[in-house]
């Protein structure tokens, strides 16, 4: 849902329960190209997008694309990351594209991070701040696994790893035309005037420290419409 609503997600649990694993298998569902970035304090900006290099040859600066330039980016443990790093990806979740030296480079169209942390109390951690956490249409957390659900997982394990014999269920071409079709989905002006007031209540309880966004309500529209797609309806 949060690909259709060409939005990003962010994935928050403790360790071991699967956070990575559940980003690769979303990356491999998709076609297209799939690259990870593992989030660490000595990360530096460039290394997520790019760098100019200078070709002795050609006497000219070259532009090396950094592995934000794909279709779905897993970003493993990134508040592991300085803040400096961490806000390198906001113009890349915001606007899609990305700006090294002056110069602006469109990313692939669709672009989705897909970010898993740790929570901010685990050591070697940096909280993500307000402006980044905004940018994310949803935000889970997987939590332990039941105990059959477990063992399942103990038994699927025995061998191979049942990653390796997952592949892509549509192409590049695919999505984009389901994304369309998304974006077709018929809003009623009542839905629109819910959405507004449930962000609004955010913004105006005393309890909140800071209310949702105008962004906020667009991702809850377009998450709207995807779930109707999803659900085989055009409105």
């Amino acid at each position: 849902m949060v690909l259709l609503a060409q939005g990003h997600l962010l994935i928050e649990d403790v360790p071991g329960v699967g956070k990575t694993v559940l980003a690769k298998a979303l990356a491999k569902a998709v076609g297209g190209d799939t690259r990870r970035v593992q989030f660490t304090p000595d990360l530096l900006p460039s290394d997520i997008t790019g760098v100019s290099i200078y070709n002795q040859s050609t006497r000219e600066f070259e532009f090396k694309p950094g592995p934000v330039f794909t279709t779905v980016l897993l970003g493993d443990e990134i508040n592991r990351a300085s803040p400096k790093t961490q806000s390198a990806v906001l113009e890349c979740l915001a606007e899609g594209q990305v700006t090294v030296d002056g110069v602006t480079y469109a990313l692939a169209d669709p672009f989705m991070l897909i970010a898993t942390q740790n929570p901010v109390e685990m050591d070697g951690t940096y909280p993500l701040p307000e402006a980044q956490r905004d940018r994310f249409l949803m935000r889970l957390s997987l939590g332990y696994p039941c105990d059959d659900a477990e063992l399942s997982m103990l038994r699927d394990r025995h061998g191979r790893d049942p990653l390796q014999d997952l592949g892509p269920v549509c192409d590049r071409q695919t999505l984009r035309q389901a994304i369309t079709a998304v974006r077709h989905v018929y809003v009623a002006e009542e839905v629109s005037r819910y959405i507004i007031g449930l962000t609004r209540s955010t913004r105006e309880h005393p309890h909140v420290r800071l209310g949702a966004s105008p962004r906020a309500s667009l991702h809850l529209l377009r998450a709207a419409q995807a779930r109707a797609a999803m659900c085989g309806r055009d409105h």
